[in-house]
């Protein structure tokens, strides 16, 4: 038995509209399937669709939190480049 939906869930869309480079939109973080059938989807889906995007964006932040981690790693190590790039 389908539970009664009392709530609509609105769509997680903040306008930014640009792909990322694994096809995910750079500002809901929803792929192109589930923003073209948004409209089309039940509030169960839609809340799976939001679920979705949230543990998206966390996997962004946390690569880009380590990135930032390893350049401020690289830029405080005293040891130089073997390759002489550092003169």
């Amino acid at each position: 038995m389908e539970q009664l939906d009392f709530f609509n869930v609105p769509s997680p869309c903040i306008g930014v509209c640009q792909v990322n480079n694994k096809g995910y939109c750079k500002g809901c973080f929803r792929s192109r399937e589930e923003r073209f059938h948004w409209n089309d989807f039940n509030g169960e889906q839609r809340r799976n669709v939001v679920r979705l995007c949230k543990q998206r964006y966390q996997r962004i932040l946390r690569a880009k939190q380590a990135h930032e981690a390893q350049q401020e790693v690289e830029a405080e190590s005293p040891q130089r480049s073997l390759f002489g790039d550092d003169d």
